[in-house]
C-alpha cells in the first residue's frame, strides 16, 4: 500500500520543541489544514461543516530515525519506565503514523490555496503531511468510563508560567493564552533540570525563551527567529 499525502498542516508551531503531547490539551492552539493541488476541488470537503471534531492521520515527518525496539519509555513515566511500543502513542514506531482528534473552528471553501479547514487542539508541527481525514462521530468514537492504562496512574503535573512584564508586552493576550497552556506541559525533555539553561520553543516566527525553577517556568524573552 502506498500513502501519498492529500494535504499538509500549517501551524504556529514549526519544530517538535514545544508540541502538545496529545491532541485536545491545548484547545486554543489554531492552525490550518491546506490541501495539495489534487485535493483542492471543495466537493472534497462538503459536509465536514456539519462536523465540531475530525480524525486525522498523519505523518511523524520530523522523525529522524525509524523505531528500533518494541519498547519505548513514555515521558508521563518519567522516561525511566518501559512499556511496548503498541501501548503508547509514541512517534516512533514501525509505521510512524499519528492520528489526532481536532476541533473544526471553519471550513472555508475558496480561498487561493483551495479548500481551507481551520482547526483547534492538534498536535501537529508546521508542514506535517496529512494522509487522511475523517469525521469524529460521537455514538461510536467515544467511550465514557473505559480504562487507559498507565494514563490513568499518572497525570501531567502542568508547570507555572510567568512572562516577565517586557516580553508580555510584545506578545498579543491571544499568544499568552497558547503560550501559557503549551509551556505548563513542560516542553523541556524529562532529564533536562538546571534551573539556569535558557530554552528557546519557535512559535509564530519567534524564538520564547525561558527558564525553569521550583516548578516554575519563566518566560525571559522573545526574539525574531
Amino acid at each position: 500500500m502506498l500513502l501519498k499525502p492529500i494535504a499538509t498542516f500549517r501551524s504556529p508551531l514549526t519544530s517538535k520543541f514545544g508540541l502538545p503531547r496529545q491532541s485536545g490539551i491545548v484547545e486554543t492552539l489554531v492552525g490550518e489544514i491546506v490541501f495539495l493541488p489534487d485535493y483542492r476541488d471543495p466537493s472534497f470537503v462538503r459536509g465536514i461543516e456539519g462536523f465540531d471534531y475530525l480524525w486525522l492521520l498523519w505523518g511523524f515527518s520530523a522523525n529522524r530515525h525509524e523505531a528500533a525496539r518494541p519498547t519505548v519509555r513514555p515521558p508521563l513515566l518519567g522516561g525511566n519506565k518501559s512499556v511496548g511500543v503498541f501501548a503508547t502513542r509514541s512517534p516512533y514506531r514501525p509505521n510512524p503514523i499519528g492520528l489526532s482528534s481536532v476541533r473544526v473552528l471553519a471550513v472555508v471553501p475558496d480561498t487561493l490555496e483551495g479548500p481551507v479547514i481551520r482547526v483547534a487542539g492538534a498536535d501537529l508541527m508546521d508542514s506535517t503531511p496529512i494522509f487522511d481525514i475523517k469525521p469524529y462521530v460521537e455514538y461510536a468514537d467515544s467511550h465514557v468510563g473505559v480504562r487507559s492504562g498507565f494514563v490513568d496512574e499518572r497525570s501531567w503535573h502542568r508547570l507555572e508560567v510567568v512572562f516577565l512584564p517586557e516580553v508580555e508586552a510584545l506578545i498579543g493576550s491571544d499568544d499568552i493564552a497558547t503560550l501559557t497552556q503549551l509551556l505548563s506541559l513542560d516542553p523541556r525533555p524529562h532529564y533536562h533540570d538546571d534551573p539556569e539553561r535558557v530554552y528557546g520553543m519557535p512559535f509564530k516566527g519567534r524564538d520564547v525563551r525561558f527558564r525553569v525553577a521550583d516548578g516554575v517556568l519563566t518566560v525571559v524573552e522573545v526574539a525574531d527567529l
